[in-house]
């Protein structure tokens, strides 16, 4: 979907809750060509209404069972992750898709966000 984007002009943008050290591991892992920006204290998250607390039980089951130490990828002590979100905005900034899901293994299809992308443009 990232080449279908690029095509019609969009600039891809990633907020991730990781600090920029875990980033710049995952962009080299998986050879990303778009722009990954980090959140780690979630300052945009919470500004854009998504961040949420993890319980006790659940970090520890992060740790447990997948290995993810959320202190040590974010470098915080927080315990917040964001909802998984997509947005679409124009070239005067404002916002013409939103796409938020709190079920994090729901994700919009391709064809709904490259749609939506097209759209925007003659917004």
């Amino acid at each position: 979907m990232a080449p279908q984007l690029k095509d019609l002009g969009y600039q891809i943008i990633t907020i991730n809750p990781d600090r920029p050290t875990k980033l710049r591991e995952t962009v080299a892992q998986n050879n990303f060509d778009f722009t990954f920006l980090s959140d780690s204290k979630l300052a945009a998250a919470r500004a854009f209404g998504l961040a949420f607390k993890v319980d006790d039980p659940t970090v520890a089951r992060y740790w447990e069972k997948f290995k993810i130490d959320l202190e040590d990828a974010s470098g915080e002590k927080h315990h917040l992750l964001p909802v998984p979100a997509v947005f679409i905005t124009g070239t005067d900034g404002t916002i013409k898709f939103a796409y938020i899901n709190p079920q994090y293994k729901v994700r919009p299809p391709a064809d709904l966000v490259l749609a939506m992308a097209k759209a925007a443009l003659t917004m």
